[in-house]
């Protein structure tokens, strides 16, 4: 294990729910898509159900694909915005399934800011190892997605959301035996 369990599961997240937006496609469009990733992330709390709500974790989306991708000072600097406008007070709580784990905001604190500060949390972790090298870009041409990158080796090039790694595999092949 690279990082806490629950620094993983954040940062899992953060790349899902940045890659609702993959390819051209949306997958947040509506507040029955919002419900749907919600309960595949298992985020708990309270919700209004509304179509702010729906804006606000599209803008945060943004931000955090900003995150992933800058250097690590700009990184420094959104995640510490993120949590001085949380006012976030870290603290360990456990609930439902989850053993211990790092909380920063109260249940009741709208959705996108629990979702911000989560995220915020996990990536003060990734700089605090010196480890942004692990947030990544998909390597393929044709691809933008995240890629969180927990092998031994740090060797995890391409997203797990599409068959990129196969089409640049093919793409290689062919290229070699053109050449031969």
């Amino acid at each position: 294990m690279t990082f806490a369990p629950d620094t993983e599961v954040a940062l899992a997240s953060v790349v899902n729910l940045v890659n609702t937006e993959s390819g051209g496609a949306d997958g947040l469009l509506t507040l029955a898509d919002l419900d749907a990733f919600l309960e595949r992330e298992q985020f708990t709390g309270s919700r209004t159900h509304t179509a702010s709500e729906l804006r606000d974790v599209r803008q945060l989306r943004s931000v955090l694909r900003g995150i992933w991708t800058s250097t690590e000072d700009d990184a420094v600097e959104a995640v510490n915005r993120i949590l001085r406008n949380a006012r976030a007070l870290p603290q360990l709580v456990r609930h439902d399934q989850w053993d211990y784990h790092l909380h920063a905001t109260i249940p009741e604190a709208p959705l996108v800011e629990r979702m911000a500060v989560e995220a915020a949390m996990a990536i003060v972790d990734v700089i605090r190892t010196g480890e942004l090298g692990r947030l990544r870009v998909c390597a393929a041409a044709d691809c933008t997605d995240l890629v969180l990158d927990l092998s031994r080796n740090r060797s995890k090039r391409y997203c797990s959301t599409g068959n990129c790694a196969n089409r640049e595999h093919v793409r290689a092949y062919r290229a070699r035996r053109g050449r031969g």
